[in-house]
């Protein structure tokens, strides 16, 4: 499985350089912002599993930032790292969409094990789980989900959807998905992998409005 990718919002120059050192060092992906400008520009482009947002930020609070991105539909894993550290201010950063709240000063043992925890729940690295926005892989029983309704494809079309989730944002070549989604010598054509999507497409994206994976012409496709 690719390496998460973190995303941290927090004001105070060394304490996001030590975050993000530490993250670093334990395997994440990590960027880092110093305000909530830009963040939700780069969200629209980028896959995140998890951000890390401190409240007291300038421009726009923290919490108030995350509810915005909730009230958009972004379900991303939330932790709020903040010196608000009140009951009431506790309760309505979790009401706002908190994941998990660790208040200033913190050890960042116990950041990393929060992360960690939170990760493995949401990624479902130890339930056989792969997701994908709003796709659910379920490995071992081969079945897949979105929006939580279960929805049946064809032992190729589950290895094929399988494998873009599991390269999401590269672009894959026709020659490199016959050889690696392909089994049968006899199918393997080009025409077959268009095919295939096109009817892959129709069953988890009837309507046209998801545009999960997108044909880079004379290249191949990328789950977008």
């Amino acid at each position: 499985m690719k390496k998460a990718h973190i995303l941290i919002i927090e004001d105070e120059e060394d304490l996001l350089e030590l975050q993000e050192y530490h993250l670093q060092k334990a395997d994440y992906g990590v960027t880092g912002f110093l305000s909530t400008k830009h963040v939700e520009e780069f969200l629209s482009e980028e896959d995140i599993d998890l951000m890390i947002v401190d409240r007291n930020l300038p421009g726009r609070e923290g919490s108030e930032f995350i509810q915005y991105l909730r009230n958009l539909g972004y379900k991303i894993p939330v932790i709020f790292v903040s010196a608000k550290n009140k009951e009431s201010e506790i309760e309505e950063g979790f009401i706002r969409g908190a994941d998990d709240y660790l208040t200033k000063p913190f050890n960042m043992n116990e950041l990393l094990l929060r992360v960690k925890s939170i990760l493995r729940r949401t990624r479902g690295e130890e339930k056989g789980r792969v997701k994908y926005k709003d796709i659910i892989l379920e490995m071992d029983e081969r079945r897949v989900f979105i929006e939580n309704k279960e929805i049946k494809l064809s032992p190729l079309e589950f290895e094929l959807l399988s494998y873009f989730i599991n390269r999401k944002h590269i672009v894959l070549t026709r020659d490199e998905l016959l050889d690696e989604v392909w089994k049968d010598e006899e199918l393997k054509q080009e025409k077959t992998v268009t095919v295939t999507i096109n009817r892959l497409l129709k069953k988890i994206d009837p309507d046209k409005t998801k545009l999960y994976i997108q044909s880079i012409r004379g290249v191949g496709y990328k789950l977008c």
